[in-house]
């Protein structure tokens, strides 16, 4: 008999049939997720908001870009946080640390001062201590089942990700009311509230997760420390010179940030490429055929997290602007709007899950990405038309929202579960790890470029043509890609792959509303 068979079924199974430690993980992410989401459901507005309202006053082509900007480098602090886990703190404290920071962040932006660099330097605190908790609290889940079938894993991820649409969903009904019109640092303190009650979750759940992510898996030799301090080192000393020289300039403003981190996004997400096809060492023919077809995916993916993820910035905005928000009966703050996506990932996950099941190898992985990418480009049209709408003085009804965030929440279920998937079963054993940062990658550059485009295109061709142009991107592509879906599909079968690398789609993930998603969701 094996040990996971003579293992008590009384503490095993106590959380919905699962591990106890699952109970801790699930209360953690949800209430992590009700201060990240929480706190994007009111950014925008607080951004934009007029100095009266205790505001920051910002135009929306500054306020959007640092919205975007927010959203899209969480998943790009996801890389160095999972390596910090793996070589240095281990997943389990690494979640501890992070939640802190996260905490220390919110708190930040809580304090009522009217110096905006409060403001920023806790959302620097929220991002960083994001790329700690989050990804690794999800390897901890994994941890859990260490010694069960794959199955109860599934199911075991399933539950975790309700905590995740859960603490997303509350976060976005219950910051956006608390914050007002001029409340914005309760609302900030709100969300430092929902990231300490994760903490004394964690913490006092602690001896249950048993052993899972104690310690390091790769921990860094004593020459590995010295360089890893020694690349430290003259990387902040580089960061440093920079900056000071970029503020003797005169050219380090709001505007500008946003700007440049996202083309250093760019750059990480090309420089992470070439270093993962140059580890791709000793792999078959076959497998690095699957690497090629995955660039052409990720490039869809870009295109796609690029409009799906301006739910924070740019649809709040038009939300804020153009909608109006009291036409069922009672008023909905703008980034409440969001939680339209919360709930129709709630219901439609499962069924699409179903769908994609009785399909199976009929309906390839390019064509359920270039559907995906269709529809949040068809969203864009959707969106286009009301903006027009509204530029004729005419407020849009609140039910439009609801079919403009039906589309993008159909257009994640084709990409985003199908993504996590096909980048798994794409990797090389040796390259998994890395191959999931590469996932990460695409909200990370795609959703701070939406931004920026934004801010490029509205002053010279209005918000409707906005729309319209991103629409057409999306479109373009999905129909490139649906031609030489064929193509990729060859390459990914002579990786032993076959036609469908994802005829078992996992849980919805965060992207969205949580892993890249993501939450995607993420």
């Amino acid at each position: 008999m094996s040990h996971r068979e003579t293992r008590p079924v009384g503490r095993d199974r106590q959380f919905f049939g699962h591990p106890r430690g699952l109970a801790v993980l699930f209360g953690t992410e949800m209430w992590e997720r009700f201060s990240f989401y929480g706190l994007q459901g009111i950014l925008l507005t607080f951004l934009v908001a007029d100095t009266a309202q205790n505001g920051l006053g910002l135009p929306d082509t500054v306020a959007v870009p640092i919205a975007s900007l927010y959203s899209g480098l969480v998943y790009l602090t996801a890389l160095p946080g999972g390596w910090l886990a793996d070589r240095i703190l281990g997943p389990r404290r690494a979640v501890l640390i992070g939640g802190i920071i996260i905490m220390a962040g919110h708190l930040s932006m809580a304090i009522p001062i009217k110096n905006p660099a409060m403001v920023f330097f806790g959302l620097f605190l929220v991002v960083a201590g994001s790329g700690l908790l989050k990804p690794n609290i999800s390897v901890m889940v994994g941890k859990l089942y260490d010694d069960d079938t794959d199955a109860r894993r599934d199911a075991g991820f399933s539950v975790f990700y309700m905590g995740i649409n859960l603490g997303a969903f509350l976060g976005i009904l219950i910051t956006p009311y608390l914050a007002g019109d001029d409340r914005w640092h309760l609302g900030f303190g709100a969300a430092a509230v929902g990231m300490a009650f994760g903490l004394l979750w964690y913490v006092r759940g602690w001896p249950r997760l048993t052993h899972a992510g104690i310690g390091p898996a790769r921990p860094l030799s004593e020459v590995e420390k010295q360089q890893t301090r020694k690349i430290l080192v003259i990387s902040l000393a580089i960061a440093a010179v920079a900056i000071a020289i970029w503020a003797w300039t005169g050219t380090l403003t709001l505007a500008t940030v946003p700007t440049v981190v996202t083309g250093l996004s760019i750059a990480a997400a090309v420089w992470y490429f070439v270093y993962i096809f140059g580890e791709a060492k000793g792999i078959t023919p076959a497998e690095k055929a699957g690497l090629r077809a995955y660039v052409g995916l990720f490039i869809a993916s870009v295109v796609f997290w690029m409009l799906y993820l301006q739910m924070g910035s740019v649809l709040t905005a038009f939300a804020s602007n153009s909608v109006d928000l009291d036409s069922w009966g009672f008023h909905l703050p703008a980034g409440g709007v969001q939680n339209f996506n919360s709930i129709f990932i709630l219901v439609f996950s499962p069924i699409f899950g179903v769908v994609w099941l009785k399909l199976g190898t009929r309906f390839g992985t390019a064509y359920k990405f270039a559907i995906g990418v269709f529809l949040v480009g068809f969203s864009y049209v959707f969106l286009g038309w009301l903006q027009t709408r509204a530029d004729d003085g005419a407020l849009v009804a609140l039910g439009w929202m609801a079919w403009v965030y039906l589309l993008l929440t159909f257009g994640e279920l084709c990409v985003s579960p199908v993504g996590l998937s096909v980048t798994t079963q794409l990797a090389p054993p040796n390259l998994k790890g890395q191959m999931m940062g590469v996932w990460f990658l695409g909200p990370a550059v795609g959703t701070p470029l939406g931004g920026q485009a934004f801010a490029f295109l509205v002053p010279r061709v209005g918000e409707a043509a906005f729309f319209y142009i991103l629409a057409g991107i999306a479109i373009l592509t999905s129909v490139v890609l649906a031609v030489f879906s064929p193509a990729l599909h060859r390459l990914m079968g002579r990786g032993g792959h076959g036609p469908d690398a994802t005829l078992e789609a996992p849980p919805e993930p965060e992207f969205g509303r949580g892993s890249t998603g993501g939450d995607g969701r993420g």
